[in-house]
């Protein structure tokens, strides 16, 4: 599968090797991982990865990406989808970032390139949802176009709908 490219960003999809070095924090030979990566979160996405996998064969294009910076390689973080779409055309996204590159725009930046990818495959509609005080994932998700859709004790539920001709549902 080919990466996705944007201005700053090389979303690479991950292979089930590329994973396993990623839950075990050893990056593989040729890959540059900024200080900060793999963490938590990274390593619990590359285990899920794995595990599904396992179980189905792997999900791409509709598994994890990481977010690499054109300018140097490094990995930042990593962005991507919990699985294939239903039978309604619905998948849902996560992302993440280390902390020492937040706030320059990755996120939305990434985000965006994976509700194209998103769209060009025929999806009809992408979710997310960030813990009610993370304001910046808010800030991000509707940079990239979703709209807010609801909330509850712990989260806020972003969504982002398409027609036949590819435009977002107002």
């Amino acid at each position: 599968m080919d990466n996705l490219l944007t201005t700053r960003l090389l979303l690479h999809p991950l292979t089930a090797a590329e994973a396993a070095s990623v839950e075990a924090g050893e990056p593989p030979a040729g890959t540059l991982w900024a200080p900060g990566y793999p963490g938590d979160g990274d390593r619990g996405v590359a285990r899920r990865f794995l595990e599904t996998c396992a179980d189905a064969g792997s999900p791409q294009p509709f598994g994890a990406y990481e977010i690499r910076r054109r300018a140097d390689g490094h990995v930042i973080g990593g962005v991507g989808f919990h699985g294939r779409p239903d039978s309604d055309g619905r998948v849902t996204i996560g992302y993440g970032l280390i902390p020492s590159v937040r706030g320059r725009g990755y996120a939305s930046e990434a985000l965006r390139a994976l509700l194209a990818f998103a769209r060009s495959q025929g999806v009809a509609s992408v979710k997310g949802d960030a813990d009610l005080d993370n304001t910046r994932s808010h800030h991000v998700m509707a940079a990239a176009g979703m709209r807010l859709v609801g909330e509850d004790e712990r989260l806020k539920h972003f969504r982002i709908d398409w027609t036949r001709t590819g435009r977002p549902d107002a």
